[in-house]
């Protein structure tokens, strides 16, 4: 299989997803659109996931490629290939298809409460998941589902958590790829970033990272490895 990966801001770790890439063999290219690059061609990739980064979907000032990922995201899917995108790919991802970004509106960080919606128990990625886990989150920003989408998953913060559309167009607002290693990294590479989202969370993160992030851990990778089944190839 031949996987796109697009990365939106300068350390992107691909974590539980990338895990589970490499386990099915996957080919991967990688793309930068925000440092200059192309975006991937449908014809030549089964799927394209979509990371996050620190810009808001709508900042097209800023990243005037931003409209161009949205659309291309929406091609993948409309191709039938294989769609992730999260945090911020999931937003972007809202907007392809029409739904509206809310800038601002749901801040969320940390191992945070997730719990499955009624429509997750007939999804294939999603039916296999516990139907509450806590899973990593880093966002300021949100969306209202497009017209068309299945909700997934929801949290107290912010209502879209997870959605799919289509065949295998999936949107994730929490980062179920950040494994503990990637959370530890984040904790040193933006240690003031971290604590202005959460006051005292650096010195929180190791009691947590034993309990809720080891149970993120496991529902991460069985989301990724379930996410990489759907993709042909």
């Amino acid at each position: 299989m031949r996987v796109a990966i697009v990365e939106n801001t300068r350390i992107t770790h691909h974590g539980q997803v990338g895990v589970a890439l490499h386990e099915a063999g996957a080919r991967i290219g990688q793309f930068r659109p925000w440092a200059g690059g192309a975006l991937p061609e449908v014809s030549d990739f089964d799927a394209m996931v979509v990371f996050g980064g620190e810009q808001n979907a709508l900042d097209d000032a800023a990243h005037p490629y931003l409209p161009s990922l949205a659309a291309r995201m929406r091609a993948f899917s409309d191709a039938g290939r294989s769609v992730l995108g999260i945090c911020l790919g999931a937003q972007i991802l809202a907007r392809g298809f029409g739904g509206e970004n809310l800038i601002g509106a749901a801040p969320e960080f940390g191992w945070c409460d997730v719990s499955l919606s009624d429509g997750a128990a007939a999804d294939p990625v999603f039916s296999a998941l516990p139907q509450r886990f806590p899973i990593f989150q880093w966002h300021s920003d949100t969306f209202r589902l497009p017209e068309g989408a299945h909700q997934l998953a929801t949290s107290a913060q912010a209502a879209n958590q997870a959605f799919r559309i289509g065949r295998a167009t999936y949107g994730t607002q929490f980062h179920f790829e950040a494994n503990r290693r990637v959370v530890a990294d984040w904790n040193r590479e933006f240690p003031a970033l971290t604590e202005a989202m959460r006051p005292g969370w650096l010195s929180e993160h190791p009691t947590l990272a034993e309990t809720h992030g080891a149970q993120a851990d496991r529902v991460g990778l069985d989301l990724a490895r379930a996410f990489v089944a759907t993709i042909g190839g």
